[in-house]
């Protein structure tokens, strides 16, 4: 079992021995939140990383990806599914975007 803290955080595969599979986050669509910037755009993020490693077998890009999110988030950057005791810097789903894109360069 593992305890992730939202669903946002939760990237997903579905493979088959014979062609490239479907990288994609666990959570569906979220009607409720749409338009208005809240979403945790960690999770699309980390499943991009997965298809970088299984599908596309670039290891470094798909580990560079992960490296940069997880700096992110040593930082203290959250999206307000993870916000937990208030010490964290709350961002919206565009600003961690940023943040994320930023660390890649």
């Amino acid at each position: 079992a593992m305890l992730t803290g939202s669903i946002g955080m939760l990237p997903s595969a579905s493979l088959t021995k014979d062609g490239p599979g479907v990288f994609e986050p666990v959570h569906g669509s979220a009607p409720d939140i749409a338009g208005k910037d809240l979403a945790n755009p960690i999770a699309m993020l980390f499943s991009a990383s997965m298809m970088l490693k299984i599908a596309l077998n670039e290891m470094n890009a798909g580990n560079y990806l992960e490296n940069a999110i997880n700096e992110i988030l040593t930082e203290g950057y959250r999206t307000s599914d993870l916000i937990s005791n208030g010490i964290e810097k709350q961002v919206t789903c565009s600003q961690m975007g940023e943040l994320i894109a930023e660390k890649l360069k």
